[in-house]
């Protein structure tokens, strides 16, 4: 059942048995150079990650990060959502994508999805995000549904400095 539909995605809830798609797209290797090596290896790996992230959130928060669907086959093709991450005192808004399915709206659309159901559903009046200062793929994605560049952070001392963007609730959320 979707949470949030778009002319395009559906987005769902993750369950354990997403955990093939989930252990690939946790190996990727876009994935691991931008978003981090989350040392998941195993399918059982993968099955653990959905129950104590995504799905833990959903119970704890009421959101996550949720799977994204083409409505037109079924098929998965990446996941977005909200998260609540340690060192954030705001909501985070993620995303990635299994390669053959970048550079093709994807994010844009099931991010302004998620941005709208933040503000729109949740009452969420600030959101941000998080990306390597390299990764400009995913600003531009951020910067189209209407965050803005804010600072330079570090989430922990031993960690790169990465790039901060902010929504308010004042701003628009893109259109898609």
């Amino acid at each position: 059942m979707p949470v949030v539909e778009t002319p395009r995605l559906a987005l769902r809830e993750m369950t354990d048995e997403d955990a093939d798609f989930m252990l690939a797209l946790l190996n990727d290797a876009s994935f691991l150079r931008y978003i981090g090596d989350r040392g998941v290896r195993t399918l059982e790996g993968a099955r653990e990650y959905i129950r104590k992230g995504p799905v833990a959130s959903y119970q704890r928060n009421g959101f996550g990060l949720y799977i994204v669907e083409l409505k037109r086959t079924g098929e998965i093709i990446g996941t977005c959502g909200l998260v609540r991450r340690e060192g954030l005192v705001d909501v985070d808004i993620g995303f990635a994508f299994l390669p053959q399915y970048r550079t093709q709206g994807y994010a844009t659309e099931a991010a302004t999805a998620i941005l709208r159901q933040a503000r729109d559903d949740l009452g969420f009046t600030r959101i941000v995000a998080i990306v390597s200062p390299d990764n400009d793929r995913s600003a531009n994605v951020l910067r189209k549904i209407g965050l803005k560049f804010e600072r330079m952070i570090r989430l922990t001392s031993n960690e790169p400095e990465i790039e901060l963007y902010a929504w308010e609730a004042k701003e628009q959320v893109a259109t898609t």
